[in-house]
């Protein structure tokens, strides 16, 4: 079980509140696939990922990159039990799409590049480490599933 700071608690909810959720969620995602080309093949249906170029103007990819951004809605409306709300999600990327568990870590270091870029000076290293804890904590319980 996490804890959570009241400091914590109001800053994930802020961070949520300020980013345009049409832009991280595609870029994040689209930086994930450029940046970790290997991860391109659990999206083989997503059609032309062959440059940065392509990626970044692919329709499914920003479709798919909103869907993480409201799965990680889920978690924020979950706070306390991160894990049993996240235990479909860990069945289905472990056992159906046999995601690697490591790519979760990387696309949360994207997603912390993206939502920095987004809040700017307002992304003070209290604000960033508060994201980084919530997001180790969706990854764990992403991972939960895997043996």
């Amino acid at each position: 079980m996490v804890t959570w700071t009241d400091f914590e608690r109001a800053t994930i909810q802020d961070i949520f509140s300020k980013i345009d959720y049409d832009i991280v969620g595609p870029d994040a995602l689209s930086r994930c696939l450029i940046v970790y080309p290997w991860t391109q093949r659990y999206f083989g249906s997503f059609g032309n990922l062959y440059n940065a170029a392509a990626i970044a103007s692919n329709p499914k990819v920003a479709a798919h990159g909103k869907v993480v951004l409201g799965g990680l809605e889920k978690a924020l409306k979950n706070m306390d039990d991160i894990k049993q709300a996240y235990a479909d999600l860990s069945v289905l990327h472990s056992e159906k799409l046999q995601v690697d568990p490591d790519n979760f870590k990387l696309l949360a270091d994207c997603l912390t590049i993206v939502v920095a870029s987004q809040l700017g000076k307002d992304f003070t290293p209290e604000v960033h480490a508060a994201f980084a804890k919530f997001l180790a904590v969706v990854v764990a319980a992403l991972r939960k599933q895997y043996h």
